[in-house]
């Protein structure tokens, strides 16, 4: 299956199954299931160190397993020759600090030949390679997606359509997607939540596969339908007479743009994983970034250690109120300054571990990641406090099964 490209390249058969059959003998109904029991702290309470931004608090120096803790099932039932119906659902969490079960996928699947595809219905998001399948802990050789590349896609899932076309070239396939659709989940922001329900995705990608080498070029964007919960401080800056810098902190209808290109290598006992993004907002309030990372594994007989590093830098934007610098409304200013400053990212990440694949579908994995940022570098982390001076170390503990 698609969410599960790693897992059939480097553990062989991704699941075991429960089948159910029709009355020709053909297979109807397949059930599958995933899950991670994870435990992670740090070595500070100065910031809360989280999976992703779809995560409204985290962890500190005290052991917890609400981060990276999760469980999946997924039902595949053939409707016909070339018709399938998919459904997963993961329990993990959520921007309300509860476990309760997210409808991720719900779909039909057309496939006329085994060049073409169409889906429709609710999909997985693929606007990073390996994106699709970053809840399954088992398809990934580290605990998790590195942060500082995944952690600001907080979409799971459009509601709409994607379709991909593959085609021979050079010895090896040429496959590209273009997807399209309106998501409905909702984002934390501290105490509020931002509501993405409504807003527009698009994009696509292009893969190159030649034997053990998979490569990726993509593009996607989203087109908010909501603006952020920050009526008050706009509202205050229209009054004070403010309004270019209201309107530059909104984000309806503004866009996001994510660019991005990924290498897969995968020989043998040899796993390496290299990839490059970009992000770039037409609203103010966001800090266009860019991030990458490389992380390279090596199989032992069952245990496989790997190595990696991490990266992410955001540039500053200048945006003035215009109002003065004393005086009553020069509170404004440091306001403004404060709201824009929350989105900074300045950091580096050196990652080690291991992975001991102690038994057919399941793995433990223990993994260290050495975060070094500056002061200033506080996305997306929660609850960090004035004292906080970048730096994090993370150790990190699970268990991965598929079923």
């Amino acid at each position: 299956m698609l969410a599960f490209p790693l897992v059939i390249a480097c553990h062989g058969p991704a699941f075991a199954q429960v089948d159910s059959f029709s009355e020709a003998g053909s297979q109807a109904l397949t059930l599958r299931g995933f899950g991670t029991l994870g435990f992670a702290r740090t070595n500070s309470d100065q910031a809360e160190f989280v999976r992703d931004l779809s995560q409204p608090d985290g962890v500190t120096n005290h052991w917890s397993g609400k981060i990276d803790s999760l469980a999946g099932i997924q039902a595949n039932f053939q409707l016909a020759e070339k018709l399938e119906a998919v459904a997963q659902a993961v329990s993990h969490y959520r921007y309300d600090k509860t476990f309760r079960p997210d409808l991720t996928w719900a779909f039909l699947k057309y496939d006329p030949d085994s060049n073409f595809s169409l889906r429709a219905g609710r999909l997985g998001t693929e606007f990073y390679m390996l994106a699709d399948s970053r809840q399954v802990g088992y398809s990934y050789l580290t605990v998790r997606p590195p942060g500082d590349y995944y952690g600001a896609l907080p979409f799971s899932y459009i509601e709409g359509l994607d379709l991909q076309m593959t085609t021979p070239l050079a010895g090896g396939l040429v496959r590209g997607k273009v997807f399209s659709g309106v998501s409905r989940e909702k984002v934390p922001l501290a105490d509020r939540q931002w509501d993405l329900n409504g807003s527009r995705m698009t994009g696509g990608h292009v893969d190159y596969l030649s034997g053990s080498w998979q490569w990726r070029l993509g593009y996607a964007q989203i087109r908010f339908n909501h603006d952020l919960p920050l009526a008050d401080l706009r509202n205050t800056l229209n009054a004070a007479g403010a309004q270019a810098a209201a309107s530059a902190i909104s984000v309806e209808d503004k866009l996001s743009r994510f660019y991005s290109a990924g290498m897969v290598y995968d020989n043998g006992p040899l796993q390496v994983q290299l990839m490059l993004s970009e992000i770039r907002h037409d609203s103010d309030i966001f800090e266009n970034s860019r991030s990458g990372y490389l992380i390279a594994g090596y199989r032992i007989g069952e245990v496989t250690p790997f190595a990696g590093y991490s990266w992410v830098r955001s540039s500053p934007k200048m945006l003035s109120t215009g109002l003065p610098d004393v005086g009553p409304l020069a509170v404004l200013n440091a306001t403004l300054a404060s709201t824009l400053a929350d989105s900074h990212s300045d950091q580096h990440t050196t990652i080690l571990g291991a992975r001991w694949d102690f038994r057919r579908n399941m793995a433990l994995k223990a993994q260290l990641d050495q975060v070094r940022g500056t002061p200033q570098s506080i996305f997306p982390y929660r609850g960090e406090k004035p004292g906080f001076n970048g730096n994090l170390n993370v150790l990190s503990l699970t268990l991965d099964v598929i079923f």
